[in-house]
């Protein structure tokens, strides 16, 4: 074909609808969705009759549709924080390349930052891993998923201590590591001045759901500490938050 594969028309209307009906998590009767896809009503009838019977959507008492137990199933399996490393790969390729130093996107499991993607100049010299889990507490993407947790939950973590120093720079008083987060959320990013590993400098910030502002995954530019070379934080941070935002707007699109 001149123009590649053609789309199918009609699976593109049913997907449109089955998102028009669920939308920011409401209940939708068919008339608003067909006025708000500029479809006949009859159009949509007929593609709702399908998805209920396919156990997609299922319909209320008041004649308004909500999710069925298939799509719930379906969703089940995904993996919202795989979700943002896919969007993000090719984003934190070209950010590596851009400033020169070795990328990294963590995420929160069990009180430790699972390490999900690594690039750039440098990689193979950095300590991390993809698939690694690493202390929260002392990196600076740990730092900025730990200020974003909901507080009942960040506060049992500053209580489940203790936090062994790693380097003589490592925060481990609670009380000061407390300080150190609200920080993180006070001004935007964070940052690991030899606290996980004596040799490096890091700078990491959030990557923000669109829908919610959940911060499920952090993003961060790491570059060793030698003399006369040092990471400039403010153009580093413009650089990831620019990164954040298009990542974020990838993966929850």
């Amino acid at each position: 074909m001149r123009n590649g594969t053609p789309q199918i028309a009609s699976l593109t209307r049913a997907l449109l609808t089955l998102e028009a009906m669920i939308s920011g998590g409401r209940t939708r009767n068919l008339s608003d969705v067909a006025r708000d896809l500029g479809l006949p009503v009859a159009t949509v009838h007929r593609q709702v009759t399908t998805l209920v019977a396919e156990g997609f959507l299922v319909r209320l008492a008041n004649g308004h549709y909500a999710a069925g137990a298939r799509l719930a199933r379906m969703l089940g399996h995904v993996d919202e924080k795989q979700l943002i490393a896919s969007a993000a790969a090719p984003v934190l390729h070209r950010l590596a390349s851009r400033l020169g130093c070795v990328v990294q996107l963590g995420t929160f499991e069990n009180d430790m930052v699972t390490y999900r993607i690594k690039t750039g100049q440098g990689a193979g010299d950095l300590f991390t891993k993809v698939g690694m889990q690493l202390e929260a507490y002392c990196s600076g993407i740990g730092k900025v998923l730990l200020a974003h947790l909901p507080e009942g939950e960040r506060e049992d973590y500053l209580a489940a201590g203790p936090f062994p120093a790693l380097t003589p720079n490592t925060i481990v008083d609670p009380d000061r590591l407390r300080i150190a987060l609200q920080d993180v959320r006070q001004h935007g990013f964070a940052t690991d001045d030899g606290e996980i590993h004596d040799g490096i400098f890091c700078v990491a910030v959030p990557i923000h759901s669109a829908a919610d502002d959940r911060v499920l995954a952090a993003i961060s530019a790491t570059r060793p500490k030698r003399p006369g070379r040092r990471m400039t934080t403010e153009r580093t941070v413009h650089y990831l938050e620019q990164a954040a935002r298009e990542i974020g707007a990838a993966a929850f699109a």
